[in-house]
């Protein structure tokens, strides 16, 4: 089977191809058509679910997966979340949410100013690509819990209802 995945990052890549291990995974640019922050969890899941839709229009897919990181306030405190979204050649579509922590003050206030969360993370660890490593969920969880670990478990809840649903 052929999944491609709407991005071109290796950690969404290489946590769809740890969850399908038997298939042919491909990573390909695909458009979220929402703010590059995505700013709440509709807006959030809005993306991942676009980026699903495009590359389950590829020709030579079985499945489209889309993985989306954004943010989302609750009670004036705003927290790192991440969508899922895949869609079948019967374009059933199966959607899923993962791990959420509060972020600090800091980075709310540039979040607010208009900066990517994924810039402010760099800035603030002094390093480069940090949502190509361990992410956001990584830096504010010591390592205990690596993006790619967060986006793998948004792949199985997605597989497992693709799973249940196919027959």
């Amino acid at each position: 089977m052929r999944i491609y995945i709407g991005s071109l990052n290796p950690t969404k890549i290489d946590s769809v191809k740890q969850i399908f291990i038997d298939d042919e995974v491909v990573g390909v640019e695909a458009q979220s058509k929402v703010a590059a922050q995505p700013f709440s969890d509709q807006e959030t899941l809005e993306g991942a679910v676009n980026r699903a839709r495009e590359c389950a229009a590829i020709k030579k897919s079985d499945i489209g997966i889309g993985l989306e990181g954004g943010v989302m306030e609750i009670e004036d405190e705003l927290y790192l979340c991440n969508w899922g979204a895949l869609i079948d050649q019967k374009e059933n579509v199966y959607k899923a949410s993962g791990a959420r922590l509060p972020l600090p003050d800091e980075i709310k206030k540039g979040l607010q100013t208009g900066r990517e969360l994924g810039d402010l993370i760099d800035a603030y660890t002094q390093k480069t690509d940090v949502r190509k490593h361990e992410g956001a969920i990584g830096v504010f969880t010591e390592g205990l819990v690596q993006r790619e670990e967060m986006f793998k478990h948004v792949v199985k809840l997605l597989k497992g209802q693709w799973l249940c649903n196919r027959s």
